[in-house]
Parts: C-alpha cells; structure tokens; sequence
C-alpha cells in the first residue's frame, strides 16, 4: 500500500519551533554533545552499487546506525542526548550559573544529576539509550517495557543499571503507565513520542537524530534524491525530514516513510487526514517499530515534509536483512535488525513497483539513502531470521 501525501499542510513551512530545534544549529549543538563523548564516532555510510544497478536507480548508500555509540541503534542518539540536557538545565538553575558538556565529570554537577530519575516506556532501543545516558551523567533510570520486549533486549537494558519495570499490554500501554507513575513519584519522563502538553523532551530526542543527516550530507558529493525512513510513532522520520527540508531546501529529497502493515498508524492517519491510533493486532516481526499512535510532534511536521507513506510486510523486512546480510558481489555486507531494514524493504517494494516506482521519480538518475536504524539488537532473533550470527555476516 502506498499514497502520496495530500494533507493541506504539505509543503507549508515548518513552525518555527520545529525549525530551531532541527535545523543546522539543533545539529550543531548535538555535535558539541558527541564531541565530550570519547565512544562517538560518525557511522559508516555505504555503497552498495551492485543492489542500485539491480533497482534500476543511479545510487544506493546505507547509514548504518547499528554502530552508533556501541549501542547497535540510532536511539543512542536520541534519549541519551535528552538526558544529558535536561540534565545540564537543572544543574545551571540550581548552581546559579551556566553548564556546559565539558562540565559533566564535576561532582557538583553529578550531585546534581544524582537526584534525578529519568523514566521512559520502550520497545527495547530506546530504554537502551536512556539507560546509558542516565549513567553516563550519574542519574538513576526506570524502565518501562511490555511483554513483547525480547529477553536479551531487557537485559541490555538492565545492564546499565536501569530498574526494569514490566507493564501488561503493548509499548503505548507501557508509555500511558511511565507516564502515570512518573507523575506520582516526580521523576522525569524522557519519552520519544509526545502528546498534548508534552513535547519538549520528545523535541529533544529528535534533535539527537539529526546528526544522522548531518554526518551523511558532509561525505556525499551530491545530496540525495530519495530518502527512505521507517517509522514507529514517526520521530526520526520527521527528525531527518524536517533537517533536509531545513538545510537542503528546494534540494530536498523526496521522502518516503516505511511502516509495517501491522502497526502502520502514520499510514492510517494520513488516510484518515487526521492523528488516529492505529487497530491493534499481531505483533509485527519489525518490533523497534511496533506502536499505534503517531507521536504529535512528528506527525505536525511529516504532514509537511513526507512526501509519500508506504506499508511492508513482515517478509518483505526479513528479505531486506538478508539481502543485506548476503549481499551482491562488490557490495558490503550489512547486519541489519527486523526494524534496521524497513526502510530498503520499502525502496525495494517500491523500485519493483511501476505505479509507485514512477510516483516518485525512482530513475536511473535517483540517489537513495537508506537508513539501518539498528543493528542485531537481539542476536538470536538475528540468527532466527537470518541464518547467520552478526558476527558471521560482519567477518
């Protein structure tokens, strides 16, 4: 299933808000972030000519994320950065003067971070990065996941030192249930989906995404013509959406964002011309993405600058990771997770597709960027779906 967007809003500027929070300075202030992170290095952007030449388009490349940070995903980015801000705001108002990154290894300053409980719901990347970034600054996290969270995802998680909290239901249960808790107990809750009345944090956690485009756009000699991005509640296809249109402007690329047909509450929104939650169902294989209503802030700026919204299928996502894991001759070979893949499984469906294929312009003059938002978060799922061990697909 494909549609272009016919929301009224398309093409209307973005808020101002949105603007300062993802343009190039929203980038340039999470580069000073990574800069005190001594484990931060751009991720690798790869080629894959063989894979373009067999879809018939001039380029393909891939982010990979699934090397971002050692945390196998682009949340990394996101929650952590949010955690080390929020952070820095409290320490400056209750030291009474302004802190910065390079301050962090202070004690006053973890003092003050020490008081601090950041909470969020999660579908296991996310936790993650909020989980890391809380112990990077010293502060305590508390976790919430729902009984579709695998094993080995919960135990990364607890192994920075999270309190795991299990909640029944499905990720928007577990984020209503961090929500409510949080506001009995005080603690903060650092989410990467946003609501009426909270938007702020989530704002933030976008703004970590950014740097993705970023770090892409400085190695390209040309930007690209399409840009295809999965999307569970839409917070980095709307973070990357809203910085091309930002800092490419009428050179933008096209964007096509990817759901699965499972939980696809973009999809049905943009059908429905209005934020609707999506029917819940059996849980879709691509998990990182499984959630059924958009988040608000997201969705106001991908009614501006998506131009196009597509389903997958389970199967099509698990070819895509093998297809990345076995990889044309002269290609690399990538360790792509059930959800790192949507977004070529996407490119895939689309580029052997006439209808969608001449909708958006996918010629041999069409350089695609990918994004592989994660690596083998779950190993042994991996090796499930795969037949291989990431380590045998990375050797």
């Amino acid at each position: 299933m494909f549609l272009l967007n016919s929301s009224p809003a398309y093409g209307t500027a973005l808020t101002a808000g949105d603007a300062a929070t993802l343009g190039s300075e929203g980038a340039a202030e999470v580069g000073r972030y990574l800069a005190v992170r001594a484990d931060h290095r751009p991720t690798p952007l790869l080629c894959l000519p063989r894979l373009a030449a067999n879809l018939g388009i001039g380029s393909l490349v891939v982010k990979d994320e699934g090397r971002r940070l050692g945390l196998c995903s682009f949340k990394a980015l996101g929650g952590a950065y949010a955690v080390v801000r929020l952070v820095l705001a409290q320490a400056g108002s209750r030291l009474g003067r302004q802190v910065g990154y390079g301050d962090l290894g202070l004690a006053e300053v973890r003092a003050v971070a020490a008081d601090m409980v950041f909470a969020c719901a999660t579908d296991g990347n996310h936790g993650r990065s909020v989980a890391e970034g809380a112990r990077f600054v010293g502060a305590r996290a508390v976790i919430f996941v729902h009984g579709g969270v695998s094993r080995q995802r919960v135990e990364a998680i607890a192994g920075f030192g999270a309190e795991i909290v299990g909640v029944e239901g499905s990720y928007d249960d577990s984020i209503v249930e961090a929500a409510r808790v949080s506001a009995t107990k005080g603690w903060t809750v650092v989410s990467d989906t946003s609501w009426p009345g909270y938007d702020q944090i989530p704002g933030l956690v976008m703004q970590g995404y950014t740097v993705i485009l970023d770090e892409a756009l400085s190695e390209l000699s040309e930007p690209p013509t399409h840009l295809f991005v999965q999307a569970g509640v839409g917070g980095i296809a709307a973070a990357l959406g809203a910085h091309a249109a930002l800092v490419l402007g009428a050179n933008r690329p096209k964007l096509v964002v990817v759901e699965p047909s499972l939980s696809a509450c973009l999809f049905a929104s943009v059908e429905a011309g209005r934020v609707v939650k999506a029917k819940q169902g059996a849980p879709t294989v691509m998990a990182m993405l499984e959630c059924y209503e958009p988040s608000l802030t997201a969705w106001r700026i991908l009614e501006r600058v998506a131009d196009a919204f597509m389903i997958v299928e389970d199967e099509e996502a698990i070819a895509a990771m093998n297809r990345l894991a076995r990889p044309y001759v002269d290609d690399p070979a990538i360790v792509a997770g059930e959800s790192g893949a949507a977004g070529l499984a996407g490119l895939l469906k689309a580029a052997r597709d006439e209808d969608m294929r001449m909708s958006l312009g996918l010629d041999a003059k069409a350089r695609v960027l990918v994004i592989n938002t994660e690596g083998a978060t779950d190993p042994a799922r991996y090796h499930e779906l795969v037949g291989l061990k990431p380590e045998e697909v990375a050797a």
